[in-house]
């Protein structure tokens, strides 16, 4: 596949997704986010593909949207047009894992994608903040709403409040990043994780994001009812059968995805 702001390579099982316009710190143009749509569709209908990883280069994984895209447009064009949105909703839809592996810089829509993303593992460089306060707009895609919920009112309200920004220490000890990694291993760590996914069942796979998305959508009460649905379903499918036969038998499971 190929496109002018993004490289979409396969890796063993993951769909690797780099956005490619390094010096702009990747910042993301309405190209790139129809290209990143573009791509999840693909990746997406890719049966050897079992887990999508987003990543960018060492100074930035996507530092915001292009200001010099956005600064002339009125109310209308932006309430007729979702812009940058349209990629990022697409992210949302995917209905295959995702992996930000975050270095460098990930500012405004770049946070944003990191927080929509399934696991987010960051290198000890990498920046996290929804600093749009700074430029006299707020977040588009989620910024208020999804880092409150990883992060807690109070760190959010400030972040968004200020614009100040929030290193990679800090973001795994408040939740909003699985791991903290050495740069040079981020890459590795994050396709590693890919494999790890690729040789679970795919429907419990796809179960499970749904048990844990729900967590953050519903009461209590409403979650474990939805996550005892989802365990009784899994006892239709033969993975739960292999699985437990290969636990049972002290070997690896031959999950056939059915």
């Amino acid at each position: 596949m190929a496109f002018a702001t993004i490289i979409v390579e396969n890796r063993g099982h993951a769909g690797l997704v780099t956005f490619n316009r390094p010096k702009a710190l990747n910042a993301l143009t309405v190209e790139m986010a129809s290209e990143l749509a573009e791509a999840l569709d693909v990746l997406e209908a890719d049966d050897s593909v079992s887990a999508i990883v987003l990543t960018g280069c060492e100074k930035a994984f996507v530092a915001g949207t292009d200001i010099s895209e956005v600064r002339s447009l009125e109310f209308v064009d932006v309430l007729d047009g979702d812009f940058v949105t349209r990629g990022l909703d697409r992210l949302e839809s995917c209905n295959k894992p995702t992996i930000a592996a975050v270095s460098g810089y990930a500012l405004g829509c770049g946070s944003e994608i990191a927080m929509i993303c399934d696991v987010v593992l960051a290198a000890e460089n990498a920046k996290f903040g929804q600093s749009e306060i700074t430029i006299g707009t707020l977040p588009c895609a989620g910024g208020t709403q999804r880092l409150v919920r990883a992060v807690g009112k109070a760190k959010a309200m400030e972040m968004c409040l200020t614009g100040r920004l929030m290193c990679a220490d800090e973001a795994e000890r408040a939740g909003l990043v699985s791991r903290v990694l050495p740069v040079g291993d981020l890459l590795d760590e994050a396709l590693a994780a890919a494999e790890a996914i690729s040789r679970m069942s795919r429907p419990v796979t796809r179960m499970v994001r749904d048990a844990v998305n729900r967590a953050f959508e519903s009461p209590l009460a409403e979650g474990l009812r939805y996550e005892r649905a989802l365990y009784r379903a899994t006892y239709a499918t033969d993975d739960q059968k292999e699985g437990m036969d290969a636990f049972l038998e002290k070997r690896q499971p031959n999950f056939s995805h059915r």
